[in-house]
């Protein structure tokens, strides 16, 4: 079931959209010229973006996998972007068939295809709803028709958290989506960073900015900062390379994403 709560709103084709660059650079079709002109101009600056948005793909799917074998059942995944597989309800429905899964976006053009993440298990349900991630209120409650807070859920703000700048206090924002949570919920974050390049990544951010896409990049201890007071999942805040890596990262530049899993006591 697909619900946005309000009429369908229309697609801005004129202004690039995080979730339609983000699958232009996974190698998607479902973006405008808008979003590939864009994209290609922050590419020209950070040429390694696509290989930063696969790397933000395969922690997506590790994290969710390893939740899923330690016991949580319910993911609540905002920021969703259009459908890529494999999907998050496909990764942890193949570890727990009777998982509960809800997508949050905000782009009409992810609404038209929810009908890809409505397709989970038999024994398991997925959800869709179209809102603002910073609209805490509004996701909570419709999410309460298919995630039972009493019980454990995973949070995933995956490549989110960079697109809400400080003027939109995204600290609280976290706390007021997690801390209605039970005991036992994890929360799952990444986030693009610019302690490695500054200069580029000044650039590729006033890029963004510039055409009308609000974004920030974080240090290592203000991304660590968002999971003030939970525990932290081994490895803690790492490289999303570096965290429960399939195989060796090997050397090279960094990739400049940082990732990491925290539980609530």
């Amino acid at each position: 079931m697909a619900d946005t709560g309000d009429p369908p709103a229309l697609i801005d084709t004129t202004k690039p959209h995080p979730a339609r660059m983000y699958d232009y650079y996974l190698g998607g079709k479902d973006y405008y010229p808008v979003d590939r002109e864009t994209a290609e101009k922050a590419l020209a600056a950070f040429p390694a973006g696509r290989t930063l948005a696969r790397e933000n793909r395969a922690f997506m799917n590790r994290a969710a996998k390893l939740l899923a074998e330690r016991g949580i059942r319910q993911f609540l995944d905002i920021g969703t972007g259009i459908p890529t597989e494999p999907n998050l309800h496909t990764v942890v429905q193949k570890v727990v068939p009777d998982a509960r899964v809800v997508y949050v976006d905000n782009d009409p053009i992810v609404l038209a295809h929810a009908e890809a993440l409505l397709t989970g298990t038999s024994q398991g349900s997925t959800d869709y709803i179209q809102a603002d991630a910073r609209d805490p209120e509004t996701i909570l409650g419709k999410a309460r028709r298919t995630l039972d807070f009493d019980q454990p859920i995973a949070l995933s703000l995956v490549a989110l958290l960079h697109f809400i700048p400080d003027e939109h206090r995204p600290f609280e924002l976290v706390r007021q989506l997690f801390g209605p949570m039970a005991p036992g919920s994890h929360l799952m974050l990444s986030h693009v960073t610019g302690d490695f390049d500054p200069e580029t990544w000044e650039r590729v951010i006033g890029i963004y900015r510039g055409n009308g896409v609000e974004a920030q990049v974080r240090s290592r201890d203000e991304f660590t900062a968002f999971f003030d007071s939970l525990d932290l999942v081994d490895p803690g805040v790492e490289l999303g390379t570096h965290w429960h890596p399939v195989a060796d990262p090997g050397g090279g530049d960094p990739v400049p994403l940082y990732v990491g899993v925290a539980r609530k006591g």
